[in-house]
């Protein structure tokens, strides 16, 4: 697989973001349902904890993606819906340094939401990979 970063503005990258991202020779695809604060019961966590929430919808990202036989690294696209985007700016950090841990950069959409589908869940990560 061939990345291409497309920005034709400079200030997302020094975000931790793409514009764009161009994939070719992609052999694979792997669209990933939207992530939360869950255990592997699916009992809600942190509640009212933006930093710890981040964390484990991170955590359960990259497990989804684990299973597919991909990291981190193979995010292209990723969404994140959260229910308070200044809290959550104050925590991007915890987002931004996996990311860049990963040495990735994908195009990248945050949107306020009213709420999430669980009750107390404050951010949501939903993204694509390829590899």
């Amino acid at each position: 697989m061939q990345r291409t970063a497309i920005n034709p503005v400079t200030w997302s990258a020094e975000l931790g973001f793409n514009q764009g991202e161009l994939v070719s020779g992609q052999t694979r695809t792997l669209y990933c349902s939207g992530q939360t604060a869950m255990d592997a019961d699916g009992k809600p966590q942190h509640d009212g904890d933006m930093a710890a929430q981040l964390a484990l919808s991170l955590d359960n990202l990259e497990a989804v993606l684990a299973e597919a036989g991909m990291s981190l690294a193979n995010l292209v696209r990723l969404n994140v819906y959260t229910t308070d985007v200044d809290v959550l700016f104050t925590h991007y950090g915890v987002l931004a340094g996996r990311l860049g841990a990963a040495r990735v950069a994908p195009a990248t959409t945050m949107l306020g939401v009213t709420r999430l589908a669980i009750p107390g869940q404050l951010v949501e990560l939903e993204g694509t990979a390829v590899g």
